[in-house]
């Protein structure tokens, strides 16, 4: 019989050939600790301070934040505020987006703990302190899709990512709900955070709810996260859904949609398997509300809805009209929780989202998507970002994303808004570039780019009310006249970069 005794300079050899050394035998005792009691941390979790000073961060370094909380998030200014009193400088702060709720961050800016913003949007006093010039280094906006590809591309390197989770198990395992009974917070999808809990130097995941090893299924697996920070609260779950999302009442908003819907149902795209993404405005929210009878009575279903899904799309994928739900971000709690409870409910990240260099993200697949605007001009360029007074009060989103890759691109804005024209000659911020929009929906008619004249034949033999967009524009004008050039000063407060990673427009101050 063979021993290992005899087989000792075998095994010697086997290991020399293989550049490897010999097993000499396990130095330590077996530790026989039930594993829950032994892992009870994970070695992760710690608090806010000592998983700071553990990721090495240093000043003039990048962190990230996601807004799946929208104008709930707590988890920005809690961390900014203890970073400010660390003492940390120059800091390089990359969220997916800000909103009113940021508005701290307006005297850490001042205090030269941020210096550099790179986000989607702005909006609320932090945004109007930036118009008016209040940072040296002018804000990078990038589309949903542009930043997840800058980061995978290193082209954004993030040093820190701190993300909120509505649960987290001591080893990392974090999504945006929970299914313990201390659950306190629900957000749905993190599809924007999941590019930073990929390619970050270091990850921190904060939780209000921290759950037994195993929390799955998970958004972020532990293999990404090295710190796991407990803290009260990391949102209000009730504001997910402010902001830009509405569900409208406005008869102006209703009469758009259902314009949009017809455009929609006579476009040649619907029909079985179609697939479909609305945007975040009131009436392009409400055009699916409009469509969903003729797919009723035309016995039509939806192979997917995407983007950020809302409690429409989860009533009409509960009543089989959409076969399947791909969430980047839940917009309201109803669409977090099918999320949590719906295996057709699918959670995609930033890159399998909208990046145009991720072969497989599902923008590729989009046949229609409808959109809102601040302005549109004659050459169909559209402005999402900066308004009529020249201040940053919007975001880009997954707007020229979608826009580029569907099928089907329809903005729906009114012609005016108040005394401010939405139809112009040259939008103030070129944000998606009119080559990639098709129709542009207004209560005063529909116009068609000239680069789709089937579209164009499509919905003209359908009866609806085509127009030139040059019209629209005269319309506007004959209304209210000619606006007033805006006060705009020398200084560049922002840089749209295009989803390509070009540099497409930039964004000056605005005087007084």
């Amino acid at each position: 019989m063979s021993t290992l005794v005899e087989r000792k300079d075998l095994i010697a050899a086997a290991a020399a050939q293989m550049g490897k050394q010999v097993y000499k035998g396990a130095e330590d005792a077996k530790n026989p600790l039930p594993r829950k009691e032994l892992h009870q941390d994970g070695g992760k979790v710690t608090t806010l301070e000592d998983a700071i000073k553990q990721t090495g961060l240093k000043d003039g370094m990048t962190i990230s934040f996601h807004h799946h909380f929208r104008g709930g998030d707590k988890v920005v200014n809690m961390v900014v505020a203890k970073l400010a009193e660390m003492g940390f400088k120059n800091l390089h702060l990359a969220a997916s987006s800000l909103s009113d709720v940021h508005e701290p961050l307006i005297e850490h800016i001042k205090n030269g703990v941020v210096t550099k913003i790179s986000t989607s949007g702005l909006r609320g006093k932090l945004a109007n302190e930036i118009s008016h010039g209040l940072m040296e280094e002018p804000v990078t906006f990038r589309s949903h899709g542009g930043r997840g590809s800058a980061i995978a591309t290193g082209d954004m390197h993030i040093d820190v990512a701190f993300l909120g989770a509505s649960s987290c198990d001591p080893m990392g395992n974090a999504c945006g709900y929970s299914r313990s009974e201390n659950a306190k917070s629900i957000c749905g999808s993190l599809g924007y955070a999941l590019p930073d809990a990929q390619y970050a130097d270091k990850v921190v995941i904060l939780t209000d709810d921290l759950v037994a090893y195993p929390n799955t299924p998970n958004s972020i697996s532990e293999r990404n996260v090295d710190h796991v920070v407990v803290v009260d609260s990391v949102g209000d779950s009730s504001k997910i859904s402010s902001g830009a999302i509405r569900d409208t009442k406005n008869p102006r908003d209703i009469l758009l949609a259902k314009q949009a819907a017809k455009v929609i149902i006579n476009s040649g795209y619907f029909k079985e398997g179609f697939s479909i993404q609305t945007g975040s405005g009131g009436a392009s929210l409400a055009a699916v509300k409009y469509i969903r009878q003729s797919m009723i009575d035309q016995g039509i279903k939806a192979s997917f809805s995407l983007g950020g899904i809302t409690a429409h799309m989860v009533k009409m994928h509960e009543e089989g009209l959409i076969e399947r739900l791909i969430d980047v971000q839940s917009f309201d709690k109803v669409a977090a929780e099918s999320l949590k409870c719906d295996p057709m409910h699918k959670e995609v990240s930033a890159n399998e989202y909208a990046s145009a260099d991720e072969p497989g993200s599902a923008t590729h697949c989009l046949d229609m998507v409808i959109l809102s605007a601040l302005e549109v001009d004659v050459n169909f360029n559209v402005n999402v970002l900066v308004g009529s007074d020249g201040i940053i009060r919007g975001a880009i989103g997954g707007h020229p994303d979608t826009a580029a890759d569907s099928a089907l691109s329809i903005i729906v804005c009114p012609l005016l808004r108040g005394r401010i024209p939405c139809v112009v000659d040259e939008v103030t911020t070129l944000i998606t570039p009119g080559s990639t929009v098709d129709v542009v929906v207004t209560e005063y008619g529909i116009a068609v780019n000239p680069s789709r004249p089937d579209l164009k034949e499509r919905l003209v033999k359908a009866g609806l009310p085509i127009v030139e967009i040059a019209s629209l524009r005269d319309k506007a004008q004959s209304i209210i006249g000619t606006p007033a050039a805006l006060p705009f000063g020398d200084k560049v407060v922002g840089v749209v970069m295009n989803r390509d990673g070009s540099v497409m427009d930039v964004i000056k101050n605005i005087k007084g």
